[in-house]
């Protein structure tokens, strides 16, 4: 003992605080009765359309069975649960599955009509009220997820969300809603029964409210309606009744897993009687849907060196002609499994091209990512131009073609940073497992040039464990709308 006593941080009184407006129509069973009503409704509206303008020979068949193809596709959609709440679903999440469900079912009652009634022949108006009731359907549910996300991005909906688990693990999940708002939830304070000191961490920014035994007056308080289960302070058999009490009050709880670097969305879950168990299936960089991944970089990189060929030509010549030096510009990057290889870029810049890698690094802050304008701006006209349409990326390409890149992956660092951000950043050298790319997940989030460092680290792994060539199509797709966006 030196004499010196520390105190824990008394837990903050909770206030009663200024909840966002209760749209009931975006959330909860409201949102589910809208999004029922909605679909219900577009397909009457599509089988209307569908007996409208029908040729009179087809008129008799089929008239029935167009009346029953709404609900048929109604309890598909039930069945496959696409009405069951989630926190966050893309625009697009689902619609596979409504184009399924419009299938199968006119399938269904053709199969079915002709069992029945072998002369009939109600395909043709099945057919349009397959269409028109697919078209609509997805249409109205791009509609509403569009409403919902605003809604969300502008607060005007939000949850009150309780964190429990003042720790470095709970301040990234107040980081992580805080960031994302379309997610719906609004963090209002933590539970910790002993949190830890506010300067042991620094990124945490809400409350701490109490410990979990003043769940019931903190909701009362604040009217917190879900609650996330981060890695708090209390043994796990004290959060169990927690969680009880939870469910007794009618709030959503939500839980951040054990190992969940590891976690992927092709996790498995089973059960050994009562006891659920998770199988952790990993993807593996070296297997062979990375061998297809790295035939059809090369396809592409062939296909998109002929198609932009005129284009580099002539940004060849603008560089030549802006300022003397070489047409491209050559930098060591570190790639796959730590390997180093020369990057291509058209050359964006005049002057001296010194190294001072080093001392930018130094000069960096703690969570900082290097990128942009270094220094002092010695963009040309042409550079300039070049970097606000990432067209000086495009020598890129015969970097995939020699195997050194891939069309999607991490970004590649310099080897000087590589080697300060691997001792600095958690997890860092994970991103190396798979080749680097000319565009990834991180850029295509906004995470491009003087970025948070931790942010980026963080999706790019989550890139490796999670990859799929349906993953990838989509990057490029985001990356095609970005780069139309900045060029506009």
């Amino acid at each position: 003992m030196n004499g010196s006593t520390q105190t824990e941080p008394a837990p903050r009184t909770p206030t009663r605080r200024s909840a966002p407006s209760r749209h009931s129509f975006f959330q909860g069973a409201p949102w589910t009765f809208t999004r029922v009503a909605m679909d219900s409704m577009l397909l009457i509206v599509g089988s209307v359309a569908a007996l409208v303008g029908i040729p009179e020979r087809y008129s008799g068949d089929g008239e029935l069975l167009v009346w029953v193809f709404p609900p048929f596709v109604l309890a598909l959609l039930a069945l496959w649960k696409l009405y069951r709440h989630r926190i966050y679903e893309r625009l697009t999440d689902g619609l596979p599955q409504v184009l399924a469900a419009t299938s199968l079912a006119a399938v269904s009652l053709i199969a079915a009509a002709a069992l029945i009634e072998p002369t009939a022949d109600p395909a043709p108006l099945l057919a349009r009220a397959w269409l028109f009731g697919s078209l609509y359907v997805i249409g109205g549910r791009l509609l509403l997820g569009w409403a919902q996300r605003r809604a969300r991005r502008t607060r005007l909906v939000a949850k009150p969300t309780l964190i429990v688990g003042a720790g470095e693990i709970g301040a990234h999940v107040e980081h992580r809603l805080n960031a994302h708002p379309e997610l719906g939830l609004l963090p209002i304070g933590y539970l910790d029964d002993d949190p830890a000191p506010d300067e042991m961490v620094r990124t945490r920014k809400a409350p701490v409210l109490g410990g979990t035994d003043a769940l019931g007056e903190v909701v009362e308080l604040t009217g917190a309606r879900h609650v996330v289960l981060a890695f708090s302070s209390s043994p796990d058999r004290l959060l169990l009744p927690f969680v009880r009490e939870c469910e007794a009050r009618r709030l959503e709880v939500s839980l951040v897993p054990r190992l969940f670097e590891s976690v992927n969305v092709h996790l498995a879950l089973e059960h050994l009687g009562g006891l659920p168990l998770h199988g952790l299936r990993t993807i593996d960089p070296k297997g062979w849907r990375f061998a297809v991944k790295h035939v059809l970089d090369c396809v592409a990189s062939i296909l998109l060196l002929v198609t932009f060929s005129p284009v580099m030509l002539a940004l060849a010549l603008a560089v030549r002609l802006s300022s003397p030096g070489p047409v491209l510009f050559h930098q060591r990057r570190i790639g796959r499994d730590g390997r180093d290889f020369e990057m291509l870029k058209f050359r964006s810049m005049r002057g001296s091209t010194a190294d001072t890698d080093v001392e930018l690094a130094a000069t960096l802050g703690h969570d900082l990512a290097p990128g942009g304008v270094e220094g002092a701006d010695r963009r040309t006209a042409v550079g300039r131009l070049m970097r606000s349409t990432s067209l000086d990326e495009l020598p890129q390409l015969f970097n995939v073609l020699r195997g050194d890149m891939s069309l999607v992956g991490p970004r590649p660092e310099r080897p000087e940073f590589a080697e300060i951000f691997g001792q600095r950043v958690l997890r860092y050298n994970d991103r190396q497992r798979v080749k680097s790319g000319i565009t990834g997940w991180a850029q295509v989030h906004g995470l491009r040039g003087q970025t948070s460092l931790a942010d980026r680290v963080e999706w790019d792994n989550w890139y490796v464990q999670n990859w799929s060539l349906q993953l990838d199509l989509r990057i490029v797709l985001m990356t095609l709308r970005a780069a139309f966006h900045r060029g506009s």
